[in-house]
């Protein structure tokens, strides 16, 4: 039976094919396959409007008539096409005016479905055409943009305005600090990543910092634009209610803040073997992250453009193989996971300190080493000169982890990294 057969059969409220008082064995036997195809379908149509009506209720609120007006029709014109029985009643009540004497179960069951089909494609068009935007009223820690300029001289040579470096006194309140700070990217050591958690192991805030071999690091963040008196949800991630920003702070503010302020839990991962050309790369592909914000606003997405799948695509680009694709890209609490068996994240980290005789550290004693929590603890980041206190906290929090030395050449790299990756399966 082809698959228009079974649309055909589907909005049909005539069951003389399959009637009750047919024998079993007089069945056609492939009756099994339209209630499968039957139920795919309503299944779909049920999916299709939940996410119809969330969207709607995300963007306008559970209060406004647009939602209630959409929901109402959207109701309306899935009840009877997916409960048969009462949609066969319903046609019979209308087929019995002499005006509607043509009309059948089959034409009854295609307007619904062609109504709501246009309603649905009516909603997705708008959802689509709706277009991030610069002019809010932003929250405080997010009201700024990142630029930076390079030097006219010297390339390498970068300064950046608007880099976020707040006292935060509680986890809503702080004293505003948006400074000026230039960095020399020929200087570049190292890249750290940072998971922050607050709702469980499965899901993380992922931020990047990029150590110096004569500065203090500076931290990279992607996350939502939220407006005053907004607070984040998942759910709404994935309908267009926050725009992304891209934030460059001081670890003082943007991992104290979590750490202290806010009571996450929070750990810092070096990343082990790679060169530094691919340390200059991955910069170099949050300049232009923030060239192309700056340029045109984007949404934030739960799913597909989130603070660690973006992080992800720019490494991809830089390493390559050397980052498979892997589900726990998208479970950003798992993150750290990945990294260390994909040999990123170094299961022998002191050898390269010339103590080939340590033992290797599991992902637990990563994470056990790795917890800034108990670190920061008591430290005061609103005395003395900031840069200094900078450099203290990032000091601070990197105590008992080895700092891996970049690679020489690509060979050694990858050399290293598979050896780290056969030993985390150890």
């Amino acid at each position: 039976m082809s698959l228009r057969s079974y649309l055909s059969q589907l909005f049909s409220a005539n069951k003389s094919s399959l009637d009750r008082h047919q024998p079993l064995s007089s069945r056609p036997q492939s009756s099994w396959r339209r209630y499968i195809v039957q139920f795919l379908f309503a299944l779909v149509l049920i999916l299709s409007a939940i996410w119809l009506l969330m969207m709607i209720w995300y963007q306008f609120g559970v209060s406004s008539p647009i939602t209630w007006a959409t929901t109402i029709v959207t109701v309306g014109l899935l009840a009877p096409l997916l409960l048969t029985k009462y949609r066969l009643k319903l046609i019979r009540k209308i087929t019995a005016k002499s005006s509607y004497k043509k009309l059948n179960s089959s034409h009854v069951g295609k307007w619904l479905l062609a109504s709501y089909a246009f309603v649905w494609c009516m909603g997705v068009g708008w959802f689509f055409s709706i277009e991030a935007k610069e002019n809010r009223d932003w929250q405080a820690e997010v009201s700024q943009r990142v630029t930076y300029e390079r030097d006219a001289t010297n390339p390498d040579l970068i300064t950046f305005t608007n880099v976020r470096n707040f006292d935060w006194h509680t986890s809503e309140d702080a004293t505003q600090h948006w400074e000026t700070r230039t960095v020399d990217i020929s200087k570049l050591s190292g890249i750290d990543v940072t998971n922050s958690y607050w709702m469980g192991p499965l899901i993380g805030h992922t931020l990047v910092s990029f150590r110096f071999e004569d500065d203090r690091p500076l931290a990279f963040s992607f996350e939502i634009r939220k407006e005053k008196g907004e607070s984040f949800s998942a759910l709404a991630g994935f309908f267009r209610r926050y725009e992304l920003s891209l934030i460059a702070a001081e670890e003082r503010d943007i991992i104290y803040t979590r750490s202290n302020a806010r009571g996450e839990q929070v750990y810092i991962f070096p990343i082990s073997h790679l060169q530094q050309h691919e340390v200059k790369a991955l910069f170099e592909s949050y300049l232009r992250a923030a060239d192309e914000l700056n340029a045109e606003p984007a949404w934030y997405n739960t799913l597909i453009s989130n603070c660690t799948n973006i992080i992800f695509y720019m490494a991809r680009i830089v390493s390559g193989d050397r980052l498979p694709w892997d589900y726990r890209i998208w479970v950003s609490g798992w993150l750290p996971n990945y990294l260390y068996d994909v040999g990123m994240l170094d299961a022998n980290p002191q050898s390269h300190q010339e103590q080939q005789n340590s033992q290797s550290w599991s992902m637990d004693k990563w994470y056990e080493r790795t917890h800034i929590n108990p670190k920061a603890r008591g430290f005061d980041n609103q005395t003395g000169d900031s840069a200094v206190n900078s450099r203290e906290f990032s000091t601070l929090i990197r105590q008992g982890i080895p700092i891996p030395p970049l690679a020489d050449s690509k060979a050694q790299a990858e050399r290293y990294a598979q050896s780290a990756a056969m030993a985390s399966e150890e």
